[in-house]
């Protein structure tokens, strides 16, 4: 132990008595300040601190706390303000006889303000009608296709539910092209009716649904959907011909 806890010698008894008596008085002074000193010292270092006791207590027990993904699930949706199907609408409007393909809830990008490279010149629909939301925010990445398969990928502020960047897909090639519209072909359901016969299964708030095919190569409809009661999302695959459901996932991770 350091002297700073030592408790002060009492040096005044050496005025007041004998010098004998004195000596003899500050000799038992100072030798039961010493043993209370020690005495102290051992009660330091054998008795934990009531702060250090407190600090042990365990937590409250019955209130599970959610994992990184849930967390982000539910801030994603709670902070969005736009359905899945007014920002269908609003990404099919942009695209003259475009069919959605692909529709999903995310983050915006940083980067969501740089000038989109792939947009066609003369496009009906400026590149950057409206302002990008700040990064973080919710927004509905849209991928609407011509007839041709040419994608259109139209982002909407999921908050204000106006478009803020539209662009043609620019790594699309002639055979990516003809995959797209060849799905297109094959699909019989909306992806509307899609929706209602995942959300049959699975009850909560839409957060993808894109067409494509499965490892049987069939065209399906993948829907995803988050439960708001414990932010699980179930990932549903509905026949894009007759809208009958295939499969059905829960990431609870």
């Amino acid at each position: 132990m350091s002297s700073a806890r030592r408790l002060p010698p009492l040096r005044s008894l050496a005025v007041v008595g004998a010098l004998g008596t004195s000596v003899l008085l500050l000799t038992a002074c100072t030798n039961a300040d010493t043993t209370r000193s020690s005495v102290a010292e051992a009660a330091q270092t054998e008795s934990p601190s009531p702060t250090a006791t407190g600090t042990k207590s365990p937590s409250p027990t019955g209130s599970p706390s959610m994992n990184e993904d849930q967390s982000q699930r539910k801030e994603l949706v709670s902070a969005t303000k736009v359905t899945w199907d007014k920002a269908a609408d609003t990404a099919v409007k942009e695209v003259p006889e475009g069919k959605l393909v692909d529709l999903e809830l995310k983050r915006t990008d940083a980067d969501a303000t740089a000038s989109p490279s792939g947009s066609p010149s003369g496009s009906a629909s400026p590149s950057m009608p409206n302002p990008a939301p700040s990064a973080g925010a919710p927004e509905w990445e849209a991928k609407v296709a011509q007839t041709d398969g040419t994608l259109h990928r139209i982002d909407i502020d999921a908050v204000s539910g106006k478009v803020f960047r539209t662009m043609v897909d620019p790594d699309q090639d002639a055979d990516d092209k003809t995959q797209v519209s060849d799905w297109l072909d094959k699909a019989k359901q909306t992806p509307q009716q899609a929706v209602k016969a995942a959300t049959a299964k699975a009850k909560g708030t839409v957060t993808h649904v894109e067409l494509g095919d499965n490892d049987d190569q069939q065209v399906v409809w993948s829907v995803d959907v988050v439960d708001k009661g414990n932010w699980n999302k179930a990932s549903i695959d509905v026949d894009a011909a007759n809208g009958k459901v295939l499969s059905q996932d829960v990431d609870t991770d």
